[in-house]
């Protein structure tokens, strides 16, 4: 059985809708995956509908939050949070916070660009967005891309959004502790997302992901295209320690990044640990 428990459609930053997603799953050869696009769940009814027979489809989302760095620190970093009701009050009232966080952090860094001389229209740019769109940077860097600034989303990234570039702002992102009751209240459970890929700038120290596991966090996501081998080691060490499930996924994009779908898995026994410890919404399929 194979198992890819990390990927993003049109529905937030990836370039698959979520109809073609599932299709491209199953082509594949995948028997489950998951669908997690940041900060939203408007592409779970597409992809539902459009399911393959045979393919099992987790319902999930990507959340943006604020974490301990385990020094002193705050840091930046993402859950997936998988088989939740996505009516529950308190995380509709914070997805909607965060999707109108990302879309005036996006509205301000295209004015900064604008201003510099960038061929980038603030009001264009921001009309072409649906209302609902989790917008986020890769929008932008391929905006930049069809303007021919770039030639390339990871160029976007490398050279005029970056988090150290004067290009970037940041976002006010759900506490994780936050994140982490509210999800547990919705029913569902998470999952700590590529804690260690230190290719992306700072990560959290392994004290951080014991802290949350003692106050709700249900994995970590150990097999991940940007864990060094010495990291996966040292997440699928903690992982046993702590009784934390260890997952392993893809972080697929479509074509804004070249990992294909599949590319890491989760095993079986992992994912139906993982399951198990939902009560809102069963996996289908």
């Amino acid at each position: 059985m194979r198992i890819d428990l990390h990927t993003h459609s049109t529905a937030s930053d990836g370039t698959d809708n979520p109809a073609d997603l599932v299709r491209v799953a199953a082509d594949a050869g995948l028997d489950v995956v998951a669908l997690t696009d940041h900060d939203t769940t408007s592409g779970w009814a597409d992809a539902m509908k459009a399911r393959p027979e045979g393919l099992r489809l987790v319902r999930g989302a990507e959340l943006s939050c604020v974490s301990p760095d385990g020094r002193g620190g705050r840091i930046s970093v993402h859950l997936l949070a998988y088989l939740f009701d996505p009516e529950h009050p308190a995380l509709t009232v914070e997805q909607t916070r965060l999707r109108a966080e990302r879309r005036d952090r996006l509205s301000r860094m295209v004015a900064m660009l604008a201003h510099d001389g960038y061929p980038v229209d603030p009001e264009t740019f921001m009309d072409r967005l649906p209302p609902d769109l989790p917008a986020g940077r890769p929008h932008l860097a391929r905006a930049l891309v069809e303007e021919g600034v770039v030639s390339s989303v990871n160029e976007a990234f490398q050279k005029l959004l970056s988090n150290s570039s004067r290009y970037y702002v940041p976002r006010a992102d759900t506490p994780v502790e936050v994140a982490l009751e509210m999800i547990r209240a919705a029913g569902g459970v998470c999952v700590f997302a590529h804690p260690l890929a230190r290719r992306r700038g700072r990560v959290v120290e392994p004290s951080v992901i014991a802290d949350l596991a003692e106050i709700g966090l249900v994995g970590v996501e150990v097999d991940h295209p940007d864990h060094a081998a010495a990291d996966r080691a040292l997440l699928r060490g903690l992982a046993a320690e702590l009784d934390l499930v260890a997952t392993g996924s893809s972080d697929y994009h479509g074509t804004n990044k070249t990992i294909p779908i599949g590319a890491e898995t989760t095993d079986p026994e992992m994912f139906e640990r993982l399951v198990a410890r939902a009560t809102a919404i069963e996996v289908l399929g």
